[in-house]
């Protein structure tokens, strides 16, 4: 038997959607079962999970959504186009649901990561390393733990007027 957040805890107040895949190549190479895996777990992830969500927070009439982008979905990356195009969508995706959402007090906005070392990021060649480093005016590469603070932010109650919105925890690196 599935045990979900709403039987075990009697409510569900805060969902931070964090998939993230990629499977980087120039668009004349790419696959496209490589854009279908990206698009699929990046963006149609947050979909799934939101809609879901999306009808207990209503009810209960409260509720905290975050969605992790990236500063590829805001300034694009050449050689990412599935994972770009993931990334913006889940931007647009969040300022729409945030007015759809908006008057049963349900909060959703995004964290847009710069460098972040993680799995995700690990194979990177260090030549790119080097430049992401070198673009990056706070002169250092985020942390998981910086990231964990953006999100306790956004769902915390000193955030409760905050909606439709993009923070971008990049130390600089893409400022708009």
């Amino acid at each position: 038997m599935k045990m979900g957040a709403v039987q075990a805890f009697g409510r569900l107040d805060i969902l931070v959607n964090n998939a993230g895949t990629t499977r980087d190549m120039l668009i004349m190479r790419m696959k496209e079962e490589d854009w279908d895996v990206v698009l699929n777990t990046n963006l149609k992830s947050a979909f799934n999970c939101c809609k879901v969500a999306a009808r207990t927070m209503m009810k209960q009439r409260y509720g905290r959504i975050v969605n992790m982008t990236s500063v590829s979905g805001l300034a694009g990356q050449a050689g990412q186009t599935n994972y770009s195009a993931s990334k913006a969508g889940l931007v647009g995706f969040t300022k729409a649901l945030a007015k759809e959402l908006g008057s049963r007090n349900i909060t959703v906005n995004a964290v847009a990561p710069g460098f972040v070392y993680t799995d995700l990021t690990a194979d990177l060649p260090q030549e790119f390393q080097d430049l992401f480093l070198e673009m990056t005016p706070l002169g250092r590469f985020g942390t998981t733990e910086d990231m964990a603070n953006a999100v306790a932010f956004l769902v915390s109650d000193e955030a409760s007027f905050i909606t439709g919105q993009v923070l971008s925890v990049d130390g600089g690196l893409v400022m708009q």
